[in-house]
């Protein structure tokens, strides 16, 4: 049975990159599948887009991710495209209900303006036009400009910080093996970075349990791995590997430097530290675990997903049928992206593929294989004029 720990319920999009508008209902854990180009990245781009709002000055966020003309979405015309926006729907640990969305648009120079912001969360809410905010909380009246969003501001009240809490706390990983094998500079190790460059200070880090559990979830794919550990060449760290075996004479042992193992190996290590670091996040978005990976190992990956879906909310994109390869996975656990033209669409699978995964017929691997894996009929005209980001407050 699916763990019911979700704190992000639904995430809509408007005009974000290759995506026109998408309104996404979020299981726990979704696998979001799509060919090459489609757009799948695009969707953990927005998740990651507004974490970094909560932590970064908007003028940042824009810099990190490319500037606003590559951030919003562009047509083939020469009119200027219009506004872009955000929203998710979310329940908070106390079990608190509410959402939060925000709308920017662009200006002349590469310049912004947000013009509407939201956020509802239990008796708690603030309504922004512009440089007007209407807030619920009582002796609290923010200075509000076009350059910033309000609930940072608004992270230091016991009402929001909640919320601030969880849209900081998504994290998007992109393992590069690569950048793993390299040495490493130290850093405090609390929490793993996107491409698995740190991951040596967060291995050193974990406690005795989570390295055995490492170890032991490791050596179902690299035979006979007893040991991961840190191990200093200057002021740079990297991994150790040690692996044992048995001989008539006993026991015998090797250690391996991370330079020396696998791209799979090394990208499992940085996906299963995604799941044991010692600060975990409350969202974890994995782009595509299965590269480079052996198809047997997908099997104990999936398990591993399956299994942290009890305490983080787990989103996945993928093209590979093998890690789609389960029972347990059923239609509210896929997500289908296509691109027709010049739009991305984020959609549910089709009636059939519904009813051949409900009924057994087919497995969702299988479907994908034989190109079953199909969504729902796409949207005609899709207007983000017509869609609602923005809710009325109670």
């Amino acid at each position: 049975m699916i763990s019911p720990f979700q704190p992000i319920r639904n995430l809509r999009i408007k005009r974000f990159r290759s995506l026109l508008w998408a309104d996404i209902a979020l299981t726990n854990p979704v696998f979001i599948v799509g060919k090459n180009g489609a757009g799948k990245s695009n969707v953990l781009a927005a998740l990651e887009f507004m974490a970094s709002c909560m932590t970064m000055p908007l003028a940042s966020v824009f810099e990190q991710h490319g500037g606003i003309e590559t951030v919003r979405y562009r047509t083939g015309s020469r009119s200027r495209p219009g506004n872009f926006g955000l929203r998710m729907d979310f329940t908070l640990p106390d079990g608190t209900e509410g959402w939060y969305a925000f709308e920017i648009k662009a200006k002349p120079d590469y310049q912004f303006e947000v013009v509407r912001e939201q956020c509802s969360a239990g008796t708690a809410s603030f309504d922004r036009s512009g440089n007007d905010a209407k807030v619920s909380l009582k002796g609290v009246a923010p200075r509000v400009t076009g350059e910033a969003l309000l609930l940072p501001l608004l992270g230091g009240t016991a009402e929001f910080q909640p919320v601030v809490k969880l849209a900081e706390g998504i994290r998007v990983f992109s393992i590069e093996p690569r950048r793993i094998q390299e040495l490493q500079e130290p850093d405090a190790g609390l929490a793993l970075k996107k491409d698995g460059s740190n991951l040596a200070s967060v291995l050193r880090n974990l406690s005795e349990s989570a390295q055995a559990r490492l170890c032991e979830l490791l050596s179902g794919v690299v035979t006979g791995v007893t040991k991961v550990s840190t191990v200093k060449h200057g002021n740079r760290l990297t991994l150790k590997f040690t692996q044992a075996w048995q001989t008539d004479a006993g026991e015998e042992t090797i250690t391996h430097e991370a330079f020396a193992m696998s791209d799979g190996t090394m990208r499992l290590v940085g996906i299963l530290s995604t799941f044991l670091q010692t600060n975990r996040p409350a969202v974890i978005a994995i782009e595509e675990p299965e590269a480079t990976i052996h198809p047997e190992a997908l099997s104990i990956l999936l398990d591993l997903i399956r299994g942290f879906s009890s305490r983080t909310q787990i989103i996945v994109t993928t093209h590979s049928p093998d890690l789609l390869e389960s029972k347990w996975i059923a239609p509210e656990n896929i997500r289908v992206v296509t691109w027709q033209k010049g739009v991305t669409q984020v959609l549910g699978l089709s009636a059939a593929g519904t009813e051949s995964l409900r009924q057994h017929l087919m497995g969702a691997g299988e479907m994908m294989r034989t190109e079953g894996l199909r969504p729902e009929p796409l949207f005609e005209n899709v207007n983000p004029e017509q869609a609602e980001l923005f809710s009325k407050l109670p």
